[in-house]
């Protein structure tokens, strides 16, 4: 079975919280992920995408800097993920008759 694509998403930004993973091979496994989440509504897309710009953007500073806080970009991929994550129980939940 293939996983959730937001499950595995959250667990590549797992990954680069500790390490493991690079922001570049994030990025790029994130933007493959994004093809599968068409069931989200439009916009949801272009914020991962301007995400991921900066998270591969951020990738050329070795330490925190004003315009590119790894840190919070994380972060702010959590909350596009939660947020995602809520949009897609809403649109999957039918209303009863």
């Amino acid at each position: 079975m293939t996983p959730d694509p937001l499950t595995a998403l959250e667990t590549a930004l797992q990954q680069l919280r500790e390490g493991d993973l690079d922001g570049q091979n994030f990025s790029n496994h994130a933007r493959e992920l994004a093809s599968a989440l068409s069931h989200l509504p439009r916009r949801y897309g272009e914020v991962l995408h301007d995400l991921l710009n900066r998270i591969e953007s951020s990738a050329a500073f070795t330490e925190e800097s004003c315009s590119f806080s790894q840190r919070d970009l994380i972060e702010s991929v959590q909350m596009w993920l939660d947020r995602a994550r809520r949009q897609a129980q809403a649109s999957m939940a039918t209303p009863t008759a």
